[in-house]
């Protein structure tokens, strides 16, 4: 790769005195950089689907604003969606009282949409966007602009940092877009298979105009070469060689300091799991969104066919498309239970305590695991009970093989895998 760049604000260890923002670690290897590209950062900005929504992204765009400031960044910023429109969007949502508050000097933003109902659309783009723009005009020095997850966000940050082509005082920005995969790969394929070729076109210009596009894993890298390719077979285009020799991987930030110190206040562990009439290594657990890709209704199956069934309890932690229909599955039966509130604080603790781990994710149309953050994290925080999970997508970059892997939708080998935590001794 052509360009590296080393920032121990990913995969954060919030103690770590190795952690830099510095862009000096951006080490060139062609000439499309100049020397301003080498000034430190002083500001984060970053556009993200934040709390309370669940998933990955929400988490990474905490942790690095935590290790921003950790680490003396002299604002950081969080751009995001006003509650209300997420409580309408169908996103899968925290409780927004289990939502931990973010450390002073971290900002959230979340504008109101722009304009009346003569806007069909745009009106939260337009929004995010023009906060971007305030925000730039009031800060001096570096700042580091980036985007989790490209559709839409991408298209704002962009819009935002063209606003200024024409100003006389231009801001010092670094733009860095992070794609997941299915931000890009599910619109370039839906935008193909409709004819859509100039939406398709339109997204993967829009990342590669970041002065850094990155992927949260090879998995995703390679599919996202991918569509460059199928756009490239329609159109004639050059994307898939770009893509080859600009996308970086940086896998997503996790505050592992948070995850390995669990086990030095057994004490609060078990106070957790008492609250939720739980005892450490007496049940199973999932946590992730409950929806189809995630095989939550093969883990309920393989559960009630194995030998733990019964015996170790189940909790389902999450929630997402697919809760009622999982409620309605395990309603009357009392070794399953499903937990829709668990805070972030709760998090690590049960993760800590459980008997087994188990992510059976399967890859869907609209979703493929890229990476699994879940995964990782479960691995951090220890514990007696071991991962069980696919080899879907990027969860191996993830894993590192460290897990019982088990073929995606095969509910016996789920079983199996169950079966063998069962026979294993606590040593």
């Amino acid at each position: 790769m052509s360009w590296k760049l080393a920032w121990e604000l990913r995969w954060v260890r919030k103690s770590s005195k190795a952690m830099s923002v510095s862009l000096e670690h951006l080490t060139a290897g062609s000439g499309s950089f100049h020397q301003r590209d080498l000034v430190k950062v002083s500001h984060l900005i970053m556009v993200v689907r934040a709390d309370p929504i669940i998933c990955g992204h929400s988490t990474e765009a905490r942790n690095l604003a935590e290790a921003g400031i950790e680490m003396g960044l002299e604002s950081v910023h969080i751009v995001t969606y006003p509650i209300d429109v997420l409580e309408e969007s169908g996103l899968p949502l925290k409780p927004l009282e289990t939502v931990s508050h973010y450390s002073a000097g971290i900002k959230v933003c979340r504008p109101n949409p722009v304009g009346d109902y003569k806007v069909l659309d745009g009106r939260l783009g337009y929004a995010l966007s023009g906060e971007l723009v305030d925000i730039l005009h009031g800060l001096h020095g570096r700042v580091m602009l980036m985007d989790l997850y490209l559709v839409p966000h991408g298209q704002m940050v962009m819009n935002a940092v063209r606003t200024f082509e024409n100003v006389e005082r231009s801001p010092d920005v670094f733009t860095v877009g992070e794609a997941v995969g299915s931000d890009i790969t599910n619109v370039v394929r839906n935008a193909l298979e409709a004819g859509q070729t100039g939406a398709a076109q339109m997204v993967l210009a829009n990342y590669l105009d970041h002065d850094l596009p990155v992927a949260v894993s090879e998995f995703t890298r390679d599919m996202i070469i991918e569509s460059g390719e199928a756009v490239d077979a329609e159109l004639g285009t050059d994307f898939a060689n770009q893509l080859r020799k600009r996308v970086q991987i940086s896998y997503p930030a996790i505050d592992t300091v948070a995850y390995i110190s669990i086990e030095e206040n057994l004490q609060r562990v078990d106070e957790v799991l008492s609250s939720r009439a739980l005892e450490r290594d007496g049940y199973v657990m999932f946590l992730s969104r409950i929806a189809p890709a995630k095989g939550v209704d093969d883990l309920i199956a393989a559960y009630r066919e194995s030998e733990l069934y019964g015996v170790k309890k189940l909790i389902i932690c999450g929630n997402g498309p697919m809760k009622e229909q999982i409620r309605g599955l395990v309603c009357e039966d009392p070794s399953i239970e499903v937990l829709d509130d668990v805070s972030d604080e709760e998090k690590g603790a049960l993760m800590y305590g459980c008997y087994a781990w188990c992510l059976p994710s399967k890859p869907q149309p609209e979703f493929v695991e890229t990476f699994g953050i879940a995964v990782a994290e479960k691995m951090l925080a220890g514990g007696l009970g071991p991962v069980i999970t696919t080899e879907t997508g990027g969860i191996p970059e993830a894993s590192g093989g460290n897990c019982l892997q088990h073929a995606a939708g095969d509910i016996e080998a789920l079983r199996d895998c169950l079966n063998e935590v069962a026979s294993m001794s606590d040593d």
